[in-house]
């Protein structure tokens, strides 16, 4: 195979914001595989709560370039076995990968992926849309801005309730919470009472990840469903949830890409657990990817193209939430 890695830093339509800190650029890292006249995309996100930053990430990949141009793609799931090893402290590098190799492996077979899978995308969930946390009249800018059914809404302040009584004023769209571990057990609790009658679908990683006794606590008495996010990275946190939380959103970047995401998702269903995936504002390279996954999904949160003022590709388009497949084999993406 012949790689190629294509650094990008796309601009965000407005400043995006969560608990912990802002950005107006996303440093993005595309990888393209190439092999018998065919090429895979995959893509990663820089970030910095993990450490991550496309330097790092480019020179981890380039470390194992002789390996990876040296390999005959047979399946992706061989490729991730034979990789993992050397890249089980950056899987954000893997991620892109293996999203690279499930490309191309669907478009030597002439087939989209989720067609590979034999999947039915006739009940697909529609995707959300983020409003990162600003003044109130900002937020409630930024949803007029951008009519849609449903919102994930970034909490965190001190504030939380009365922001999500103003949104309401103006939608009756669905809202998910979004607190990026901010808060603690009586404000998740307190909250989740208030929230649960402002037509609040359910809490996504109200607390810190180390909080496990909280966690417990705040899952016996909540009025909203929770989902883990900080605190279900890889396929070894899947089942720790269970107890936790009522479902589990996965990150492909933060777990190795899909092959062990497949995993993930089957394990929490089996856990009774439901599952989403979610964005790390990826472009449509990934984003072109996740929506391969969305017959297995309960939730998917996967705007990522709709909040950047730039993109890397064609691929899915997403319109009113519905995500709409190119017509092309593999992923679909195509980089611009």
């Amino acid at each position: 195979m012949q790689l190629t890695l294509y650094p990008f830093e796309l601009k965000f339509k407005h400043t995006f914001t969560i608990s912990r800190k802002s950005k107006d650029v996303q440093p993005l890292l595309v990888v393209k595989l190439e092999q018998d006249g065919l090429s895979g995309l995959g893509e990663t996100a820089d970030n910095s709560y993990y450490n991550m930053t496309v330097p790092r990430l480019m020179e981890d990949i380039n470390a194992h370039r002789d390996l990876i141009e040296g390999y005959t793609l047979d399946t992706p799931e061989e490729l991730w076995k034979t990789l993992f090893p050397l890249f089980k402290d950056n899987l954000f590098a893997l991620c892109a990968i293996d999203l690279a190799a499930h490309d191309l492996y669907a478009k030597k077979q002439g087939k989209k992926l989720y067609e590979v899978w034999g999947l039915d995308i006739s009940h697909n969930p529609m995707t959300d849309y983020t409003i990162g946390i600003d003044t109130v009249e900002n937020m409630v800018n930024k949803l007029k801005e951008f009519p849609w059914p449903i919102y994930k809404i970034k909490l965190g302040t001190k504030e939380d309730i009365a922001i999500i009584e103003e949104l309401r004023k103006h939608t009756n769209a669905v809202f998910r919470v979004d607190a990026n571990c901010a808060w603690g057990v009586e404000e998740t609790l307190r909250n989740a009472a208030a929230f649960k009658s402002l037509g609040v679908e359910f809490i996504e990683q109200p607390m810190p990840a180390a909080d496990i006794a909280g966690m417990k606590r705040v899952y016996e008495q909540s009025a909203l469903p929770l989902i883990a996010d900080e605190s279900c990275i890889t396929e070894a946190d899947v089942a720790l949830c269970k107890g936790l939380f009522h479902g589990i959103n996965i990150k492909l970047t933060k777990c190795g890409g899909i092959t062990p995401a497949r995993r993930m998702i089957a394990e929490a269903k089996q856990l009774g657990m439901q599952v989403m995936t979610g964005s790390m504002n990826e472009s449509t390279v990934g984003t072109s990817a996740v929506a391969h996954l969305l017959p297995y999904l309960d939730y998917v949160d996967m705007d990522g193209p709709l909040l950047l003022a730039e993109d890397t590709a064609d691929g899915v388009k997403i319109v009113d939430g519905r995500i709409i497949y190119a017509d092309r084999p593999g992923t679909g993406a195509l980089l611009r």
